[in-house]
């Protein structure tokens, strides 16, 4: 009997045994399906702030719809997560995230993550620990290049742009006036061509088109690939202040003198906003070349498909002493994340930056104007002449990084060039008062800092 009692324990030990061995793995997997889903309850759930500025998408006609349209498939595939987005205008954007920024009262996500003066005042999450290898070298060296500082990564580029001149082919077909070689021509061969187009029409004695046009504005750079031509930099390395000088006085003359020597620009250059200088170009088709971002291609292709365009193409800034065209803008607009305390909300973000920079949504940009920032996007542009053109000069686009007292340096320069357009200061005049004015100023904030 005793025999029997142990032949029968171990039999159900090995069944025991055989039942582990088969069941096991079944076990783990359902207890790690069981974790799995465990995390994912313990994901974050909630609120998530995003401002943004406008971005007119050609299809919709909207300037909103891109963003939100990606919004819309992000909270449906993560339920319990809401985007609330807040539209921001591009000229008092910068002045908001500013101000919200001392109050300590910013949103969650911003396009600052390539904006220096923001990355400076270290109210930005660094996001390296959150691309891997495989991530970073799908983004386009110039793209990284731009949210990179101090050692890190503080940004998510999402698309890229430049400024280029825009030109009415109907006004230079009207003169016998032939656009640039390639978009390429030096800055002598620029204005001949500008006088050329320069004409009173009907002898009337007032000009009806001119050849040039722009305006100055607040964190907009349509003026800088003339003012830079000759070699001149707006701040060095160090974000010390450089635009004073032999090469600065040099491109500044250069545009000063469109208006006052050749006169190949209407009079209230320097006074016009960037409505009025805009409308001339595109609407009254009295303008011959005006300086201004991609975006506005499709809204040209757009007004030439309902008859109320005209022929255009794109042509690079003039080249001067420098030895090549520059274009001078921040090039690359990338998706910053503010300061979290919650982790759960900060990994979020990510995972919603990371999604609205996917690939597919790269290959979308076309609808916007702009240009991809990751290699695996392709060439979205082959099959449109004018938007390939722009992406071949983007390597001449120089991104620009400016310090936190950026704002009030960009006005005080502005404000002196006005005035050697309006005729009331010399070039060398004007470039020594921006010197002094700055350094004031800088010194000030500096002061302020201390205090």
């Amino acid at each position: 009997m005793e025999k029997g009692k142990v032949g029968l324990g171990t039999f159900f030990l090995c069944l025991l045994l055989c039942a582990f061995i088969i069941f096991g793995p079944f076990y783990f997997i359902m207890k790690k399906d069981l974790n799995n889903i465990e995390k994912k309850e313990e994901s974050f759930k909630g609120v998530i702030t995003l401002w943004d500025y406008p971005h007119l998408d050609i299809k919709t006609g909207r300037r909103y719809s891109w963003i939100l349209s990606k919004i819309k498939k992000f909270e449906k595939e993560n339920p319990g997560v809401y985007i609330d987005l807040k539209p921001i205008n591009v000229a008092s954007g910068p002045i908001e995230i500013e101000t919200a920024i001392k109050m300590k009262n910013y949103p969650d996500i911003a396009p600052v993550g390539a904006d220096y003066s923001i990355i400076q005042k270290n109210v930005l999450e660094p996001v390296d620990e959150y691309l891997s290898r495989k991530e970073l070298d799908d983004y386009k060296p110039q793209a990284l290049a731009a949210v990179q500082a101090d050692g890190k990564i503080w940004g998510f580029p999402c698309m890229m742009s430049t400024y280029t001149l825009f030109l009415n082919l109907d006004l230079f077909r009207e003169e016998g006036v032939n656009p640039p070689k390639n978009g390429n021509w030096t800055y002598d061969e620029f204005v001949e061509a500008l006088k050329k187009l320069t004409k009173d029409k009907d002898g009337d004695g007032n000009i009806d088109t001119y050849g040039f046009n722009a305006f100055i504005g607040a964190n907009d750079y349509n003026i800088w690939g003339i003012l830079l031509s000759d070699g001149a930099k707006i701040f060095d390395k160090k974000l010390k202040y450089q635009f004073y000088g032999e090469k600065a006085a040099s491109g500044l003359r250069k545009l000063v003198d469109l208006k006052l020597k050749f006169k190949v620009t209407p009079e209230y250059f320097g006074e016009n906003s960037e409505k009025e200088a805009w409308e001339s170009f595109y609407k009254e088709k009295k303008v011959a070349v005006y300086p201004t971002g991609t975006w506005a291609v499709n809204h040209l292709y757009k007004l030439k498909n309902q008859g109320k365009g005209f022929e255009f193409d794109v042509a690079s800034y003039p080249v001067g002493d420098r030895g090549e065209s520059i274009a001078i803008c921040k090039n690359t607009s990338a998706y910053g994340i503010f300061k979290q305390e919650d982790k759960k909300k900060l990994k979020m973000c990510v995972k919603f930056l990371k999604f609205i920079t996917d690939e597919k949504f790269q290959k979308e940009l076309d609808t916007l104007g702009v240009f991809p920032v990751k290699k695996s996007a392709g060439q979205i542009y082959k099959n449109d002449r004018i938007m390939s053109k722009i992406e071949n000069w983007l390597e001449n686009s120089k991104n620009i990084k400016t310090p936190n007292t950026w704002t009030a340096i960009e006005g005080i320069i502005q404000s002196q060039i006005r005035q050697v357009l309006l005729g009331n200061k010399s070039v060398e005049e004007a470039l020594k008062d921006a010197k002094s004015k700055v350094s004031s100023y800088n010194e000030i904030a500096r002061k302020m800092i201390k205090e």
